[in-house]
């Protein structure tokens, strides 16, 4: 479900009239649109823009309604333009960007259009002057979600959206907080949100959840905040307020705070559904962790191994490796850390990225400013090099030397195959154990390099990609 544009929807609700076109759902949403636009009298185009193929997808559309219908005004919201405003704000088509939270800003940019206030005024607003030059205002303060309506579900087919997965027949999506508090220098939740966390109060999330089940027949759901469990009694009372509607449920958590969760708050989520925990590893050293500002160790991951193991909950683990400062070392001692999780829970997922760099409110991470020159404009940004970038299929990281690229590369296809991922519900039974037959004695010999065999079943195979799905 689009649920950011479900948050933009809720507060235009009872002020404003408006349609919901989502690309991902509709095969030709530029005709929609123009339609739309030929049948109203429309004021302003609103686009949720994310990296990669979303982004060239808001391209085509945001270029053909400003060739067809120039005098509608057009927005860009979400990650990308909150992340990279300026290249953003470079294209032609492009008139505002919402940066961050876009409830109050979109309000506000409407009476502004409409001569009620000034542009000028709105936090969280970046714009062009009557110069063409790019303004960036000051950055809007976050606000918690119970500060806000509820998503408008009626707006949209929300039985279109319940699809099967390794969770349930139906299952659903929802957003519990907003942004995150921690300080990760590698990540770009913070470049986009800063460094707070808002939290929806266990009591409107249960509410949320069981109107989704009732109403709509979801079975299960996943949660798409940064860190849903911040706080061990607002988990534990969240467990047992939706313990009743039977739900599987996936989530991301810290491995610091939940490694000093107890028993009983892990028994409790499990009995509540919690099914799969996405953590954030990042690396098997612990300088590079620190280098990171992540917060964590590896004694208290591998903590969160045991743990999950005993409650019967997988966790997925991810990594980022490639420490700008010593990538060798970094990629060595991670690949032996993760062989190490793997021993104490086989049931671990693993997800394996380059250290990808995004624009930071601050020095990056690694002190790699000056080695990486961001595009300018969106139509850089969707070139391959830079799809490639942004996907991290190849981040052309100086850094980085070949040998050490394809050697995390090789490993994540041996222990990918070795261990492949249950959350592909429709691979049959010979598919896994062929994935298992071939990889078993590279992974037992440590013999990662070259491993097409791998390649070619893995293609063949096309076991679904949480990896790229998390992106």
């Amino acid at each position: 479900m689009p649920l950011a544009i479900l948050a933009i929807a809720a507060v235009l609700e009872d002020r404003e009239e408006y349609e919901i076109v989502d690309g991902n759902l509709d095969d030709n949403p530029i005709d929609i649109i123009l339609k739309l636009i030929a049948t109203r009298n429309v004021e302003l185009l609103g686009v949720t823009v994310m990296p990669g193929p979303q982004m060239v997808a808001a391209m085509e559309a945001s270029r053909e309604v400003r060739r067809v219908y120039p005098h509608v005004k057009i927005v860009w919201g979400g990650y990308f333009p909150s992340v990279y405003p300026d290249s953003a704000l470079n294209a032609k088509y492009v008139d505002y960007i919402v940066r961050g939270q876009g409830e109050d800003t979109i309000l506000e940019l409407l009476d502004a259009m409409r001569g009620k206030r000034s542009f000028e005024s709105i936090l969280g607003l970046s714009y062009k002057d009557i110069f063409g030059l790019p303004r960036n205002n000051a950055e809007r303060p976050m606000k918690g979600p119970d500060e806000f309506p509820w998503h408008p579900f009626h707006r949209i087919p929300v039985e279109r959206y319940l699809r099967p997965s390794f969770f349930g027949k139906r299952t659903a999506v929802h957003h519990a907080s907003i942004g995150c508090p921690f300080n990760c220098s590698f990540c770009g939740v913070h470049a986009a949100y800063g460094n707070k966390e808002r939290m929806e109060s266990p009591e409107r999330t249960a509410a949320i959840l069981s109107h989704l089940v009732t109403q709509y027949g979801a079975d299960s759901v996943q949660f798409y905040d940064m860190n849903f469990f911040l706080r061990e009694d607002h988990a534990l009372e969240l467990a047992r307020r939706i313990e009743h509607l039977n739900l599987r449920w996936w989530c991301e958590a810290r491995v610091d705070i939940m490694s000093r969760y107890s028993d009983e708050t892990f028994a409790a989520l499990k009995r509540a559904g919690c099914t799969m925990i996405f953590f954030g590893a990042e690396s098997g050293s612990d300088w590079a962790l620190k280098e990171m500002k992540k917060g964590i160790t590896t004694d208290q991951t591998v903590n969160i191994a045991e743990r999950t193991k005993k409650f019967g909950i997988i966790p997925e683990f991810s990594f980022v490796i490639g420490n700008p400062h010593d990538p060798e070392r970094d990629t060595r001692e991670t690949l032996r850390f993760i062989r190490k999780l793997k021993k104490i829970n086989p049931d671990s997922e693993i997800i394996i990225y380059h250290y990808t760099p995004v624009p930071q409110r601050g020095k990056m991470y690694g002190e790699i400013d000056g080695q990486i020159s961001f595009p300018s404009t969106p139509a850089e940004w969707a070139t391959k090099e830079w799809m490639d970038f942004t996907l991290r299929i190849d981040t052309q990281a100086p850094w980085l030397k070949r040998k050490t690229k394809a050697l995390i590369d090789n490993f994540e296809i041996v222990v990918g195959s070795r261990w492949p991922t249950v959350q592909d519900i429709l691979a049959p039974k010979w598919s896994r154990m062929l994935l298992k037959t071939l990889s078993s004695w590279r992974y037992a010999l440590r013999i990662y390099n070259f491993p097409i065999e791998l390649q070619w079943a893995n293609d063949f195979i096309n076991l679904r990609k949480p990896k790229r799905e998390s992106l």
